[in-house]
């Protein structure tokens, strides 16, 4: 799998590609990570990559060709592996498809993508029509640019690749998988088995059940959990799970004890 990030600023992606769980991955070339700066693609001593907007209005517009002829390098070096389809060019964009757990998985199991990361008020428009081919959001908000997109797309996907975590199937359990019928994941305790908050404060423990040792019991406790976290902090993936028939009979019970 590759990923191609063509962006104006690749040092804020090197503390994050030696970093954390991932990093392995990464140096491995499992995941395989390319840096492309439209400056080095632009003309002029300046290697100016923006331009004001036709029209007028504030802020600045990258343009078109120092994008067409980074795409372009792109294209030629993934031919020269013998790439067996084009990679899509993928840009993060506020009218993109909301990055959720499904669609994360989609490019799990895909060869890879070119990332966009838009800078400015945005990028020609002229490119947007004839080259990209998704465009994703991470939200109803806008940042300053597209790298911190493309980071939580590359995190998310990598850590879902064969072997990237230490315990392979602890992905399996996040919040959103169909492992979890799309819910939130239960609350998580470790040692101490007793927290003292301050000295004129009652120690909090770890709750019992998960110290008895009986698996089928922790089980329904974490199921219940679940329920219980989900049905107050994101009813409708309460809706959908039940909409998909997901929710058994014990889950409804637990559901209506909580109402």
């Amino acid at each position: 799998m590759r990923f191609d990030i063509i962006t104006l600023f690749p040092e804020l992606f090197a503390p994050f590609l030696a970093s954390g769980v991932t990093r392995r991955a990464y140096a491995s070339d499992q995941v395989a990570v390319r840096l492309w700066n439209p400056r080095d693609h632009a003309d002029g001593n300046y290697r100016r990559v923006d331009d004001r907007p036709f029209g007028g209005g504030p802020g600045m517009v990258m343009m078109i060709e120092p994008l067409v002829r980074c795409l372009a390098a792109i294209r030629a070096d993934r031919a020269a592996l013998a790439e067996p389809t084009p990679a899509p060019v993928v840009l993060f964009s506020p009218i993109g498809e909301v990055l959720r757990h499904d669609s994360v998985a989609r490019w799990a199991e895909g060869p890879g993508a070119i990332l966009l990361c838009g800078r400015y008020e945005g990028i020609d428009q002229r490119f947007i029509d004839t080259h990209v081919d998704a465009q994703i959001s991470l939200g109803d908000f806008v940042l300053s640019g597209g790298e911190i997109a493309a980071l939580a797309l590359l995190d998310a996907v990598t850590r879902l690749q064969p072997g990237v975590l230490n315990d392979a199937g602890s992905h399996q359990l996040d919040s959103f998988n169909p492992a979890l019928d799309g819910l939130l994941d239960c609350p998580h305790y470790t040692r101490p088995e007793h927290w003292e908050p301050g000295p004129d404060q009652a120690p909090v423990p770890v709750p019992e059940v998960l110290l008895s040792g009986h698996h089928a019991h922790i089980e329904r406790w974490r199921r219940e959990q679940s329920l219980r976290i989900t049905a107050q902090h994101r009813p409708e993936l309460i809706q959908a799970a039940r909409a998909a028939g997901r929710l058994s009979r014990s889950d409804e019970a637990v559901l209506a004890r909580l109402s």
